[in-house]
């Protein structure tokens, strides 16, 4: 039975699992580029982009593009906004565990 819990402190950004993999990769290092995230999540070009564009519209990621060896790469960053966020919803989490011991 969850007690003192509210699910709508859960963030609907993060609901995902492709999200929140982003989010735990990204509170645990600067900052990755594309293809180190590809790689982590196991996911296509196409899946990952759409997924970092809803963090970046929600202003939880940032973006730095650069060139390396002549070629483009992108790499992200978690935004200040993105880390209270995430970690507002991680609490939550860890409320609505408790609950259940």
């Amino acid at each position: 039975m969850v007690r003192n819990v509210s699910f709508n402190d859960l963030h609907k950004a993060f609901e995902s699992r492709i999200r929140l993999g982003i989010m735990s990769a990204l509170a645990v290092n600067d900052s990755l580029d594309f293809t180190s995230l590809k790689e982590y999540l196991d996911v296509t070009d196409g899946n990952l982009a759409s997924h970092l564009k809803t963090l970046e519209k929600e202003e939880f990621i940032g973006v730095d593009k650069s060139f390396v060896d002549r070629k483009p790469n992108t790499s992200y960053y978690m935004t200040e906004e993105g880390r209270d966020a995430f970690e507002r919803h991680l609490a939550a989490l860890e409320k609505i565990i408790e609950s259940q011991k």
